[in-house]
Formats: structure tokens, sequence, C-alpha cells
């Protein structure tokens, strides 16, 4: 019986202590390493604001047991096209590829890049192609373990002169980074000319090809802003998008512990997914306000124009369902589904960048352009040199120019430091005037013109004390701006 209870004793103590045992051997462990390839550079947002901030998320709610390496511009060999491969054969653990690279292969998937079917946010289709995925791309992704898909930033078309109507798009040559938007482009009367994005620059250099319709995202790294001054831009929906999946190998994923495998699903799916368009669509803004503060022009075009694009590319849209017909596929039920789940993530809020917000100048530049929803300022097309005073009282409709050519809403951005009305008024002193607040484009649309008028001192005044007060200074006025129009933003309604 003594024999037993030291036996007992023992093995309660070796229980016990065990859990701790085993916590010190996997603390002593070496981590786990997975390798993540993709083609984008080191520089690029997917590398720097998508991808190693969701290793380095991975590695830390792993306690540091499990490390994700991330090698950009295949250098792990290989071509862009064979990413796919690689994670399902187990040569990479973990790669970042667009199913477009190899056309065909995937054409469930493709539906989401057909002419303006995708959100022109990213961060809708991202969600909403998440969510599609999980229930109807199960098979054409079974080879691997699909972490989450996204959709890049919107495609606008890039040129050396506006593109407002279909008529200015025909006969272009323009580059397309996807089997359907060179579709698109054919539908609409233009040239595409599918090439690598590194060849690009010498392309429009030596005129082989006009312009392009690409995302905002590679205007900055092929330097785009300085070869294509105008950008035509789609609300609501885009002309062309490209879709991403996170994949995993297989084995790799089941040679983790439970532990860290809940570390990387927690990570999947939405998480991972929402990090992706947010980082697209805050790319998208700030390329897209630094485009308008350098000069250049966007045309976007209204919810009744883009009507019209919609009808001369639904050819494509029916060419695709027609394939998948084939594949004993319903295309249509696909793509009513989906457009059920990107009006789902319609109303996401925008994301914001990381760091601190532009100062207001620049905020008031571009804003109309980050938020192509919001109805424009101002629908008359006055001279912006003007000052604020001269301009003419609108009346209830937008002004109707006298000539045939399409009507334009003129959407320009806010000057910088718009300087109040009394400053303008060259008998009245600034100390005498009742404050106002600064006039801004758009009250000087909806509101009449203001004459400076003299208004007398408050009583206050009177009851100064009997000693000798020195007069109040009025403020310097601020400076008028230079008479420089800003850039304009376009909007095309029809």
């Amino acid at each position: 019986m003594r024999v037993a209870r030291r036996t007992f004793l023992a093995t309660a103590v070796a229980s016990v202590a065990a859990p701790a045992l085993m916590r010190q051997a996997r603390a002593d462990a070496p981590p786990i390493t997975l390798k993540l390839h993709h083609f984008l550079s080191s520089v690029s947002s997917g590398h720097d604001k998508f991808l190693v901030p969701w290793a380095r998320q991975v590695e830390a709610e792993s306690g540091g047991r499990l490390r994700i390496d991330v090698f950009p511009s295949m250098q792990l060999g290989g071509a862009p096209a064979q990413l796919f491969d690689q994670a399902r054969d187990g040569d990479a653990d973990i790669v970042w590829t667009a199913p477009s690279l190899t056309p065909g292969r995937f054409p469930k998937i493709e539906m989401i890049e057909l002419p303006f079917v995708p959100s022109r946010r990213a961060l809708v289709s991202s969600k909403a192609l998440e969510d599609f995925a999980a229930i109807n791309l199960k098979d054409e992704f079974n080879e691997v373990y699909p972490i989450s898909f996204s959709c890049a930033d919107r495609g606008v078309i890039h040129a050396s002169v506006p593109v407002r109507t279909i008529e200015d798009i025909k006969d272009l040559k323009l580059h397309v980074q996807t089997r359907l938007a060179g579709e698109a482009v054919r539908a609409l009367g233009a040239e595409p000319v599918p090439m690598p994005f590194g060849q690009l620059p010498l392309a429009i250099t030596a005129h082989v090809v006009d312009g392009c319709v690409d995302p905002w995202h590679v205007v900055p790294p092929l330097r785009l802003n300085d070869l294509l001054k105008a950008h035509t831009d789609f609300s609501d929906l885009s002309l062309s998008s490209t879709t991403f999946v996170l994949a995993m190998n297989k084995a790799s994923y089941d040679r983790l512990p439970r532990d860290l495998k809940a570390v990387i699903d927690r990570n999947s799916g939405q998480v991972a997914a929402g990090m992706a368009g947010a980082m697209w669509d805050i790319q998208a803004d700030a390329v897209a306000t630094d485009v308008v503060q350098r000069g250049d022009v966007i045309v976007t075009l209204l919810p009744e124009a883009v009507a019209h694009w919609r009808k001369t590319t639904e050819p494509v849209v029916d060419a695709w369902q027609k394939e998948m017909k084939a594949q004993k596929v319903d295309g249509g039920k696909l793509l009513a589904g989906l457009r059920v789940l990107l009006a789902k993530y319609a109303s996401e809020p925008e994301p914001q960048p990381a760091q601190s917000p532009a100062p207001p100048q620049q905020q008031a530049a571009t804003q109309p352009d980050a938020h192509p929803d919001v109805k424009p300022d101002v629908t008359t097309t006055p001279k912006m040199d003007a000052p604020p005073a001269q301009l003419p009282a609108p009346a209830a409709k937008p002004i109707t120019p006298a000539a045939p050519a399409p009507h334009l809403a003129t959407r320009t951005p806010t000057p910088a430091a718009a300087p109040p009305v009394a400053a303008r008024a060259p008998s009245t002193p600034v100390a005498t005037v009742a404050p106002s607040p600064p006039l801004t484009h758009a009250t000087a649309a909806t509101a009449p013109a203001v004459k400076p008028v003299a208004v007398p001192p408050p009583p206050v005044a009177a009851a100064a004390p009997s000693a000798p007060t020195p007069p109040s200074v009025p403020p310097a006025p601020p400076p008028v701006p230079p008479a420089v129009a800003p850039p304009k933003t376009l909007n095309i309604p029809l």
C-alpha cells in the first residue's frame, strides 16, 4: 500500500509538471519558418503595406514560434504565372499571385474582372470576393489552402489627351493587364496591347501605345504621371480590376501544430481581404491626390455616362456567360450572387491611412476625387481667377451650355486659402465688418454676390472707460492667392 501511494504521488507530480516541461520545450524549439513568394517589388504597396504587416502579425500572435520570410520580385525563381503551381507543389509555402496571369485557368474568379462588374473601391470588391469564394471557388482552388482573396484598385484610363466619351477612346492603343480588360477595350473601339509592366514606359515614349487602362498604384513606380497627363475615372463601378489570392501549400499547413493553424486561420478570410482592400484604396487616393496637385486633369464619368459605357461592353459579359455555359456553369447566377455581395459591402467606411492626415489645403484640393459619390460642389464653370464676389448666382438648375458639346459639371478643388469677402472690400476696414465665414466655391455657387457694407461700431465701443485706450488695429488680411486656376477634375454626366 505504501508503494502504491508513492507511485500515485510521483504520477501526480509528473502530470502537473508535464505541461510546464512541454511549454519549455516549445519555447526552446526553433521557430517554424515559412517562405512567402510573390512577383511585386520590395517597394510596392502590396509588399510593404500588406504582405509584410500580415506576416509580422502572424508571427506576433504565434509568440515567435512561426516565422514568415517574404521573398518579393520572384526571388525564389520562376515566372509570375508559375506562382500558383509553386504553392501547389511545395516550392513555396505561401504565394500571393493574380489568377489572371494564367488566363482561362480560373474562369469563375475572372468574373469580377469583367467590365463594370467590380466596385471602384478595392475594399468593397475584396470583401465581396472573399464571401463569394467561400461559396463558389472551392473547386477552382482545391489544390491549395486559400488564405484570402482580394481585388486591386480600379482601372483608370491614363492617356496623353482627355477621354470624355467613347468616341475619344476609339482607335487608341491601350495597355491592359487582364484578358477581359482587353476584350472590354476592344468592344469600346480601341486596340488592347498586353505587355509586362516594366516595358510600359518605353512603349509610351516610343508611341507603341497611346495610354493604358491600369490602376492608380502602378502610376508612381512607372512614372506614368510624367508621360500621361490626362486620366479618366469612373464613378460607382470600375472598367477593370485584378484579383489576387494568398494561397498556402496544403502539406505546409497540415504540418503545423493545431494552435499555429489557428493563428493562420485567425488572419485569413475577411481579415486579410480587408487589409489588402484597404491598402489598395489608400494607395489609390494618395496617387490621385498627387496627380491633381501636379496639375493633371482627372475626368470622372458620372453614372449616367457610365451606363452608356456599360451597354457598349455588355457583349464581353455575354461572351463570358457563354463560356461558363459550355462548362455547365450558370454564369448568370454567379454574377447575380456577386452583385448582391457587392451591394452588401457598398457602405463600408473609407479606409484611413495610418500616417497623419494631409494638411487641409491638400485635402481640399482632391477630396472630390477621393469620394466620387459626392455630388459636385459647383455646377457652373466660372473663371477661377475672378474674385468670389464676381461669381454669378446660380439658377435652380445647372446652366446648360449653348454649344452642343456634352454637359460638363466641373468639380474644381477648393483653393487652399480663400480669403473672406470682407478682406477684398477696398473701402471697409476688416475691424468694422461683421464676421462671416470664408467664401468657398461651394458658397459662391449658392449665394448672391456680396457687396461690402460698412457696419457702424457696436454699442459696446461707446461705453469705453475714461482712460484713453489705443485704437484697435485691424488684423492684416491674409495673402491673396495668385490668380492661377487650380487643377480641375471634370465630371461628365453624359
